[in-house]
């Protein structure tokens, strides 16, 4: 391989270097874009706006465990882990090495677990970590361009994972979602928020109390 060869496939990585030194968790969240666009789906985080309407609804009294899919840079994590009961936990997942590296080291908080895996396997990553069930579950995962049957798994995988009662917190820049949660959530409220790039729909999904079955 000639020097010239070399030289074009470092590129890559010493712009990601760069971008991460000069625009910290922004810089992180990009490269993470370049490198997996379809596994995350936007060019830069939720906006505020976003984070606190997606987390409204949230019995933050009753939550004992909250799960993220596709944490990112940690965009959600701090908002919900101030809002978050002292013995309670966050649970992030993430396939992106490179995201769970980073979160790992910058999130310092006793309840907060960075999980290397997919969102398929969130029933057995819970239980691993000393947990029945889930009450909430967030997911900004990008559901139109997941491969072929994750996105109808994951939906079937968290309806099953939450506590009756529990939610499925799902924001995203297309409806297809919608249709993977009705499938097994039978209440479904829908909201959207202008204000984040691009403007994006919010869908919370209830799981079925006993007494509601």
């Amino acid at each position: 391989m000639t020097g010239t060869e070399l030289a074009r496939r470092a590129l890559p990585q010493r712009l990601g270097t760069r971008i991460k030194r000069t625009f910290g968790a922004w810089g992180v969240f990009f490269e993470g874009f370049l490198k997996h666009p379809v596994m995350v789906g936007s060019i830069i985080p939720s906006s505020r706006f976003t984070i606190a309407k997606m987390l409204d609804p949230v019995d933050w009294d009753e939550c004992r465990l909250f799960v993220e899919y596709g944490p990112g840079v940690g965009t959600f994590c701090q908002p919900v882990l101030d809002k978050l009961r002292r013995d309670g936990a966050l649970i992030v997942i993430d396939t992106n090495p490179m995201f769970i590296d980073y979160l790992r080291k910058t999130i310092a908080d006793s309840r907060f677990t960075a999980v290397l895996g997919s969102a398929e396997n969130v029933r057995e990553i819970i239980r691993e970590h000393g947990h029945e069930h889930a009450d909430y579950v967030l997911s900004g995962l990008p559901f139109s361009t997941l491969p072929d049957g994750v996105g109808p798994a994951i939906a079937k995988a968290t309806h099953e994972a939450l506590r009756p009662g529990g939610a499925f917190l799902v924001y995203q820049f297309s409806a297809r979602a919608r249709d993977f949660m009705a499938r097994h959530f039978k209440r479904i409220d829908h909201g959207f928020e202008a204000l984040n790039i691009p403007p994006c729909r919010l869908y919370w999904g209830w799981k079925d109390s006993p007494d509601e079955s």
